[in-house]
């Protein structure tokens, strides 16, 4: 009997970790939906006690997704984070609570300053509150790795007895190596299933050494029944597991691993670039499944046997991770089923029809421009129309503009917009960016320092659409700001834009 291996995705959680990865409730929405359509089997949408947005962004993914997929969310262990949990995940129809405690000798000395019997005691008080709110209770045993084994097992046996129907074992500083993890889930696994059967034992790796693949899939194949994941391999320092090379691992190597996943793989790519898109971090070209040489060859040698035969270079073909090999090229005559098409590609939902006339029309005044439209493009016209269809009057929007660049004194005019209020101011610069920002500080009368400036082409041709991600400092936080437009200037206006709107969002908060 092949096994069954529970798909546990944290993108909304571990993988907002990452500096500079910071979304908004809408894109955390539209991930949630598009993870649905993927058919993970579990997504912990947040960290609800560490900020009233993300205590709402869980609890509108938990109503918006929560019906057919089980959600979870992080708390400590302790009474109002759980508290947190519960409050903000209760209306999904499989609610589940998680834990995390440390185990490791480092965290319970230098982290908790307590005795280990004081700490295993936390972890089990945590457990039976938990118990008290919901029936499902994940306990995770941060830096499970780096720990003692007996103490860790003695922790794992205590929360068990206490009602913790899941056990997760993390790699959390991506210490394991592939054999000793395996082996380390064998000798749990082996205890667990003479203690309770009925507990599902799970890891969580990280990619610290480059091996957080590795070590899940070892796990998988000593007795782990889930696996904690993120897409792209997003999270914490050099990230998590990565889920679509995990899944597509275990579907390649199926007969090796005897297990399967429930992930509808076709849905790998978009759910991918979709990730990538809205976070603004690109995915490595050379990446495992999802990068965009993954499928491609440039060698005589391997051309010639892939058109003899694709089995030669390839063990999965695109078409399983739905990198389609043959991208549609919209034109104003398309129409709306080929546009509608298009859009679902990327993820986005479309079934609100007033709102994807909107986008049709927008559709159709950039093909008129542009002759011929691509899948950045669409991505583009997409996230660009809900961003201000979403966006509060209360923050900066870009009206107009002018910038006159030259080698004496390049030049910027900018126009802004707050609500009813409008402001119109000039500047002077190094080149025609810096006149741009200096201008837009002034309007704005917000000490800002720019620390990183990028742009990508994200299209073809000479009316290509131009990303820029940006990240600024104010008061010794970091912010950052992304946007995207065929006008790299208009893009860089509005990138810096979003950047400050973030600043004053945690500024409204503050205040609150």
């Amino acid at each position: 009997m092949k096994r069954k291996i529970m798909v546990f995705d944290t993108t909304l959680r571990d993988g907002e970790q990452v500096p500079g990865a910071k979304l908004n409730l809408h894109q955390k929405i539209e991930i949630a939906q598009q993870l649905k359509r993927l058919n993970v089997d579990i997504i912990e949408a947040g960290f609800p006690a560490s900020s009233a947005g993300d205590f709402q962004a869980v609890q509108e993914i938990a109503r918006s997704v929560g019906n057919s997929v089980s959600i979870t969310a992080l708390a400590r262990a302790v009474k109002s984070d759980i508290d947190a949990v519960y409050e903000s995940i209760k209306l999904a129809q499989n609610p589940l609570i998680h834990i995390v405690l440390g185990t490791s000798n480092i965290h319970v000395e230098k982290k908790f300053s307590r005795s280990k019997d004081a700490v295993l005691q936390m972890g089990v008080d945590a457990v039976k509150y938990a118990k008290t709110l919901l029936p499902q209770v994940q306990y995770s045993t941060e830096d499970a790795s780096r720990s003692d084994f007996e103490y860790l097992w003695e922790t794992i046996e205590a929360v068990v007895k206490a009602g913790a129907t899941m056990i997760n074992v993390p790699d959390t500083v991506g210490y394991a190596v592939p054999e000793e993890f395996g082996e380390l889930i064998r000798k749990i696994n082996e205890r667990l299933k003479n203690l309770d059967d009925r507990v599902i034992l799970s890891v969580h790796c990280h990619n610290d050494l480059g091996l957080a693949t590795a070590n899940t899939l070892s796990a998988i194949k000593n007795g782990a029944e889930k696996v904690e994941c993120t897409i792209n391999g997003l999270g914490e320092r050099a990230g998590n597991a990565s889920l679509e090379e995990v899944v597509m691992g275990l579907k390649v190597r199926e007969n090796y691993f005897n297990a399967y996943t429930n992930i509808n793989t076709t849905e790998l790519h978009r759910t991918s670039k979709l990730v990538s898109h809205l976070t603004g971090l690109d995915v490595q070209v050379n990446k495992a499944i999802t990068g965009d040489n993954a499928f491609a060859h440039s060698s005589g040698i391997h051309q010639d046997g892939l058109l003899k035969d694709k089995r030669v270079y390839e063990i999965m073909s695109p078409e399983e991770v739905g990198a389609d090999s043959m991208e549609l090229i919209l034109t104003a005559r398309s129409g709306r089923h080929a546009f509608k098409n298009a859009v679902e590609k990327m993820g986005f939902d479309t079934s609100d029809a007033d709102d994807f006339e909107q986008l049709f029309a927008k559709f159709l005044t950039l093909a008129d421009a542009k002759k011929e439209v691509y899948d950045h493009d669409v991505f583009y016209l997409v996230t660009n129309h809900r961003t201000v269809e979403q966006s509060s009057k209360q923050l900066y929007e870009l009206e107009s503009f002018q910038v006159v660049s030259n080698d004496l004194y390049p030049t910027a005019t900018v126009k802004l917009n707050k609500g009813t209020e409008s402001m119109k101011g000039s500047a002077v610069g190094d080149g025609p960016i810096d006149a741009l920002y200096s201008a837009i500080k002034t309007l704005v009368g917000l000490e800002i320092e720019l620390k990183d400036y990028k742009i990508n082409s994200l299209s073809r041709g000479m009316e290509a659409v131009g990303r820029v991600n940006i990240r600024v400092e104010h008061q010794g936080k970091i912010y950052s700001g992304r946007a995207m437009d065929t006008d790299i200037i208009k893009a860089s206006a509005n990138a810096f834009l979003n950047g400050i709107n973030g600043i004053l969002l945690d500024l409204v908060k503050d205040e609150k």
